[in-house]
This record gives structure tokens, sequence and C-alpha cells, in this order.
């Protein structure tokens, strides 16, 4: 297998929807787990799990890998991250680039970096790290971000490549996190899709947020809203064949409602995606 082939669309697998997908009912071609999720052995998810693996490829997404952190890394979370690995074989594991926490604390967010020439040294030992400890690339996501640091040396969109160039990570590019960034910072969105590497990006994420105007918030409780399709499909346009998923996190609708949704994104990316691309590995 290809090290991050296409998989075409997929969902947030979420336990509100466990036995619809056992049941047969997804439009979906694979899903993605939140890992925090699963990394017990036994229990009624990961017994859903085996049964959707067998049948779907998966993909795990973390939000506690803590990677920008001045903390050393936390091995206990590792090593579980790791058995889970071993045991689901998914197709690829992404995290965030952000910090978590610090001195052993965890604020349960995702927390911005000053994207400065020490920093982007720092995550790249600790990604290094990673990789070596899994025995594969990391995959790491934009965050959503409501400040900045001063004293920046670079623009994001340029960290994120130069972070992608010198560790040999890949990039899940969120694009509603691009969206509601652009919102709250007033940069031009396409402007920095545009400029990222395409070589660098594995995987979309698709979301909906909450919108109060001054600022925009990434809830993953509401509809991919219009301005986030349109930027969906200048990705399309730009990066070619890339697996693709919609997450959702609260007000979770009926899994049909999330299968149209994601019907969409097919019906954007079909003009652009053709079936010879689509045989294509990203990696």
């Amino acid at each position: 297998m290809p090290p991050f082939p296409w998989l075409g669309f997929g969902l947030g697998l979420r336990p509100p929807h466990f036995q619809d997908v056992l049941d047969g009912a997804p439009g979906a071609d694979w899903f993605e787990i939140l890992s925090e999720n699963f990394m017990v052995a036994g229990g009624k998810p990961r017994y859903y799990l085996e049964q959707v693996r067998a049948d779907y490829p998966i993909v795990m997404h973390g939000v506690s890998m803590n990677i920008g952190s001045a903390d050393p890394l936390d091995m206990d979370y590792l090593n579980r991250l790791k058995a889970l690995m071993r045991s689901i074989e998914p197709a690829w594991l992404s995290d965030h680039l952000c910090w978590t926490g610090v001195s052993g604390q965890n604020s349960h967010d995702l927390l911005p970096l000053p994207l400065t020439d020490a920093v982007l040294t720092h995550l790249c030992e600790r990604i290094d790290r990673v990789q070596n400890y899994l025995g594969r690339p990391l995959v790491l996501e934009n965050a959503s971000t409501y400040l900045e640091f001063s004293g920046a040396d670079y623009r994001e969109h340029d960290f994120l490549n130069r972070l992608s160039r010198r560790s040999g990570c890949r990039l899940l590019l969120d694009i509603n996190n691009i969206y509601v960034s652009s919102r709250n910072h007033g940069f031009d969105a396409n402007a920095y899709l545009d400029a990222i590497d395409r070589e660098a990006v594995v995987q979309f994420h698709l979301a909906g947020h909450s919108d109060y105007g001054d600022y925009v918030i990434d809830t993953h409780d509401h509809p991919i809203v219009d301005p986030v399709w349109a930027l969906f499909e200048r990705a399309v346009r730009r990066f070619g064949p890339v697996s693709t998923m919609i997450e959702r996190d609260d007000h979770i609708p009926p899994f049909p409602e999330l299968v149209n949704e994601l019907d969409q994104a097919r019906r954007i990316a079909a003009p652009h995606w053709t079936l010879e691309t689509q045989n294509v590995s990203a990696g």
C-alpha cells in the first residue's frame, strides 16, 4: 500500500453512528477515529471499531500529543498510541500543530504556538523523535487560532511548509480552520491555501463553526457554510485528489444527513478529480 493512499470521502466515526455503520448504512469510503477514545483494551468502543475496520479504512486522529509543548514527550501516551496503531493498522495517524498543556497539566484545548525559528527547531526535533518511535511519518493539522504571538518570524503557511520540509511530516489541511483563523486574524484564506506545498498535503478536514460576527470559533456543531465550501473547491483544484472527511462533534445529526453533506463534497470534487487521478497516491 502507498504511504498515503487516496481513500476517497470519509466521516468521523462517532458513537451515535456506530450501529448505522455496522448496519450497512454508509455512503462513506473510510472513517477517522479520535485516537484517545480508543486507547483502552476491550469495551464497546473497541468492539465497534474492530467491526468497522474489517470493512473500511481507518485513520487515527489525536488531540493530546502535545507536540509543541516545552514538556518532555509523554511516553506513556505514545506507548498507548503505538499499541492502538499496531492493533488497528490505520492508513496514517495525525494530531494537531499546537500545545495542549505544560508541567503535566492538560488544558484540553489546542493552543497556538509562536511562529519563530526557535519553535520550528523545537518542533522538528520532537517530530523526529515521534516519527522514529512510531515508525511512520506523522501528519499534523493546522489548528484554528484566536490569538497570535508578537515577534513571529513566519506567517503560518510558511511555517507549515518549513516544518514539513525539515521534519518530513505531512500536513492535514483543515479547510474550516483556515477560514476561521482568516476571519479572526484578517488574512487572505485563498492566499494561505495557495502558498501551501502541494506535495505535503495528504488529508483535508471539513467542518462547521460558530460565527459570532467579530470572531469565529471552530465548534464542529453546524453544517459546513458556503465560504468554506468555496475554499474547499479552491483546494480541490490546487492539490488534486486528497482524502477528505467531515468532522461533527456536537449537535450530531442522523447519519444520512452527514452522508448528504459528504455527497456535496463529492459533487464539488467530481469535475476536478477524475477516476484516473483518484488512483494516484498522495505519497
